[in-house]
């Protein structure tokens, strides 16, 4: 698939219905979820900071970042859209220079916060967060094809601001043109609820927290449109590693190899997903 029939399918994707946008974290991860059925990817800071060893908050470089993206771009067919934190940066020239530099790598989305990348995740001031999210929809549109810019508020997760707070945000976000609207890890269902009615434009819900005991059946019938899964994918990956090798080394025990997948199953879907 040329990139721009990938940048129209991932356009075309947040215009109705609802699907799930899972979260790899390398080549191998994005052509399993491709093989798998996955309709899009999208990076995440969090799951590319730990292949890379660090700590989630700020542990990426934007080059770092856009390389990753790049690779991941290279290694299916599908879209990809950039988890790119606050954007690297404070200002709105931080965000517009992302934004452009990402439509360059062939990235067919972003999603950008309203969180400065310091210890505690201090959210920006209400007006700098709304310009940061207009420079970025400027940059967006500039390059001429479709590019869905989520705009992201995070301070209901940090616990740093309130869900009034959240929603106020999210429709100044809308006002200002992002095309999708997140508020990641609600306090459960009745806030998600009070979310999508509060906006017009798509809402992309995080599998994560008290929204996983919903089915995507249930989502989509409250009417989100995209689910991701942010680090939740790579967090599973890397219990496995912490519990296997705790039962090796401390008890003694290799029964949590008994769920492995065979050999040939992953070499077929590695096959199956890669790009054409």
């Amino acid at each position: 698939m040329t990139l721009a029939a990938r940048h129209q399918a991932f356009h075309d994707l947040h215009q109705h219905g609802c699907f799930v946008i899972p979260n790899p974290w390398d080549r191998g991860s994005a052509r399993m979820m491709a093989a798998l059925g996955a309709k899009a990817l999208a990076t995440s800071s969090a799951a590319h900071a730990f292949t890379l060893g660090r700590p989630d908050l700020g542990g990426v470089t934007r080059d770092e970042a856009l390389a990753h993206a790049a690779d991941l771009i290279a290694a299916t067919d599908l879209p990809v859209s950039g988890d790119f934190e606050n954007g690297f940066g404070d200002n709105p020239e931080d965000v517009t220079e992302t934004v452009r530099l990402s439509g360059e790598v062939g990235l067919s989305g972003i999603s950008v916060e309203d969180t400065q990348m310091i210890p505690g995740n201090a959210p920006y001031a209400f007006d700098l967060a709304v310009e940061r999210i207009r420079a970025g929809v400027a940059a967006a549109r500039a390059f001429k094809r479709p590019f869905i810019f989520c705009a992201r508020a995070d301070g209901v997760m940090h616990g740093t601001y309130d869900l009034a707070e959240g929603i106020r945000r999210l429709q100044a976000f809308e006002a200002a043109g992002a095309d999708l609207l997140y508020i990641p890890v609600p306090p459960g269902k009745p806030e998600l609820a009070k979310i999508l009615a509060a906006v017009k434009k798509p809402v992309n819900a995080l599998a994560a927290g008290p929204l996983k005991s919903l089915t995507v059946a249930e989502l989509a019938a409250m009417g989100v449109r995209r689910i991701s899964t942010g680090s939740q994918i790579a967090r599973l990956t890397h219990a496995a590693i912490r519990d296997s090798v705790t039962a090796m080394l401390e008890q003694g025990s290799f029964a949590p190899l008994a769920g492995t997948a065979n050999g040939d199953d992953i070499d077929a879907l590695l096959l199956k997903g890669s790009s054409k």
